[in-house]
Formats: C-alpha cells, structure tokens, sequence
C-alpha cells in the first residue's frame, strides 16, 4: 500500500496512492462497518496497522464505487509523508562504494548521527539554502519506518517492526560538517530532510536490500546503486539500534548514500548545489521526490 499525506482544500489528509490517482482514506468509511474510525494523522496510521487488511479488502471489493472521489497528484500539496519524526537516526559511510570514494574505511559498527525532527520537508517543496555554506551537497537514501517500539530486538525478527519505507534526501552542508566530529551542523538545517512522496508498506516493498537507488540533479544522474551495497543492511540496523536506544513508531532511520555524492568528486569538479537546481531521488517502488532549491 502506497499512503499520501497531502494538503487539499486548506486541510491535511491521508490518502491511498492508486494508479489511477490519490484516494481519501476517509472516504471508505463509508462502506465499513458503523463505528470505525480511519486514521487521521500519520502517527495514527502507523499505530494501527491491522487496519491496513480491512483497507485492502475494501479496496478490492469497493474500487468502482470511489471513482468519483480520486485525485490527481498535481491538485494537491504534499506533505511529508512522516510530518514529525521522533527520533531521525542517520547512519554514515554505509555503501561500500560511497565509503571508497570519500577515501574513508569501511566501518567496523554503523556510523550514527542525528538530525533534528523540525528539518523534515515535502516532496515538491523549495528549500532554502542557508546563508552560512557554499557547499550544499545531495545525499540519496532509504528510509525505514519503524511501526512498532523496539527493544533488544533479533536481527531475524528486525524487519517485523518496519511499518515502512520512504525516499528521503539526506542533505549536506559539507563545509558546516566538518567542523565537529558529530556532523550536526551540516546535516539539521531547516528543510535537510525531504521525505516522500509515498510512505509504502513493508509488505509491498519486500527486500529493502534489494531497490534500484538513484539521484538526479537537473535531470542529470549523479547516483545509481543499489542498496544491496549498503555495509549493514536494514536489518542489522534495527536489531543494532534497538541494543543502544528504543526505537519507536514514527521514529525514522536514514540508511546512508551510495556513492556519487559531490564531495566524492575531485575538488576541481565539484559544483555544490545552488539556487535554481533541481534534485530527485528515486527509489524502486516509493516513487520520485523532487525538490528545487533556492537562496
């Protein structure tokens, strides 16, 4: 299932991605039983995930009788799909690839860091470049979506408390990150974390260790991998955080870059992002998040 938070009519909603465009979840209330209620707010949404079956069920049963309730991608305004993350845990160096190009070791346990949860932004959304770095840098990523609290969990049963997984792009301010060792400074400006479009469930994504990963500036590729060239996979990610801290629902993890960021490139060749540009990333089966970029 591909769910939408969106903006329409001046009022945020929930909504089911279809082929044939963005469903309201509250208009299949009208075929449920009396009494129950759809969720409203994202966190609500995570929280109550047997719901999603009776979604399903109503959706294959009762397509042809929302038609008339559908709207295009373009009527709305997005939102990002997770608005106020808990907790944002990024993990650093953890391509193999992206580790070489940045002449960094492979690290022996994942590299974590934070961002603030105020920094998240929208697919489509501008986002304003800070007057204090000239070296503002794309970093394309997966996000897992944890769905339900964790602790001290199994790396075989990790996976089991993802309720699912976004675009994010893990935006770099490289001259700000480099001036201490925890990296905040460069990774929490305002709008650093775009999510979305979509929040697709587990069950629909499958293997997270196995999506095509790419990055576009421009309309230019500038990353191309596969997360199954991350050095901890999703798994080992979760079963090692929930050792360290609880992992909660609506907490989100940011799983790393492949390579091709800029400051993989020579010195000579870097061109930091600057006003005007336009970036996406996109993942195999969560959709293309764009955002363009102004000063």
């Amino acid at each position: 299932m591909k769910y939408v938070h969106y903006q329409f009519g001046g009022q945020d909603q929930l909504g089911i991605r279809l082929e044939e465009g963005i469903l309201p979840l509250q208009s299949l209330e009208k075929t449920m039983p009396d009494g129950i209620r759809l969720p409203r707010t994202v966190m609500e949404l995570v929280r109550l995930e047997m719901l999603h079956t009776s979604i399903e069920h109503l959706l294959h049963h009762h397509r042809t009788e929302y038609a008339g309730e559908l709207l295009a991608e373009d009527q709305v305004r997005w939102l990002p799909c997770i608005p106020q993350p808990g907790k944002i845990i990024c993990i650093g160096l953890n391509y193999r690839k992206h580790a070489a190009e940045t002449n960094m070791p492979e690290p022996q346990t994942p590299v974590v860091f934070s961002k603030f949860s105020d920094a998240v932004t929208a697919h489509l959304e501008e986002i304003r470049i800070p007057a204090v770095t000239e070296q503002l840098d794309y970093e394309a990523e997966l996000c897992i979506v944890i769905g339900k609290t964790a602790e001290n969990v199994s790396r075989e049963q990790a996976l089991d408390y993802v309720f699912g997984y976004c675009a994010a792009n893990d935006l770099s301010a490289r001259d700000l990150q480099m001036r201490t060792s925890q990296w905040l400074l460069g990774k929490t400006g305002a709008g650093f974390a775009p999510l979305g479009p979509y929040l697709v469930t587990a069950d629909e994504v499958g293997d997270p260790n196995q999506l095509g990963i790419r990055a576009y500036v421009n309309d230019r590729q500038v990353q191309n991998s596969n997360t199954s060239d991350m050095i901890f996979h999703c798994d080992e990610l979760i079963h090692y955080l929930s050792q360290h801290m609880t992992l909660q629902p609506g907490d989100i993890i940011l799983t790393g870059t492949p390579e091709g960021v800029i400051m993989g490139l020579p010195e000579n060749e870097r061109r930091w992002l600057s006003a005007g540009d336009v970036v996406t990333i996109e993942i195999d089966g969560l959709g293309r998040l764009t955002n363009t970029f102004i000063r």
